[in-house]
């Protein structure tokens, strides 16, 4: 898990030859006026999600984890709480992996919480389980699903 403000993502950019492709997509955005939907940046390895969600107690986010994609996640219109812990901990599938769809999810608490707010940016790779959403209220957010290479 990596979290930082966008104005440092040029620091990730050599950490994945698509880093750089989709911060830079994030940075040509009106994010304040963005509209919600999927944008495909470089075909099925790289996509861009405007997407608006109710948030929810800690207590009913589920961990989830993906093999195929990295997650990154940005809030846009309030702050929002992600629960961690590591794969390598988790030890109660909630249901099978889909393939499909890439993800699958774990009844485990997770060991750590952390807000990112606005103008920030928090990196799950597929050893980091996550649970995203926490929060009260309604929110706008980006996720960028980057392919693993």
């Amino acid at each position: 898990m990596i979290v930082d403000n966008l104005t440092n993502a040029a620091n990730y950019y050599n950490l994945h030859p698509l880093f750089k492709k989709a911060f830079e997509f994030i940075g040509n955005l009106d994010i304040n006026n963005v509209e919600t939907g999927t944008t495909e940046i470089d075909g099925d390895l790289l996509k861009v999600t405007i997407a608006e969600a109710k948030l929810k107690p800690a207590g009913e986010a589920k961990l989830e984890t993906h093999k195929k994609f990295i997650d990154i996640q940005i809030p846009v219109t309030k702050p929002e709480i992600f629960g961690w812990k590591s794969l390598s901990s988790l030890s109660q599938p909630k249901e099978g992996y889909d393939p499909v769809n890439d993800i699958g999810f774990f009844d485990d608490e997770p060991s750590t919480f952390v807000t990112i707010i606005p103008g920030e940016f928090i990196i799950f790779s597929p050893e980091d389980g996550h649970a995203p959403l926490i929060g009260e209220g309604e929110t706008k957010k980006i996720i960028i699903k980057v392919a693993v290479v």
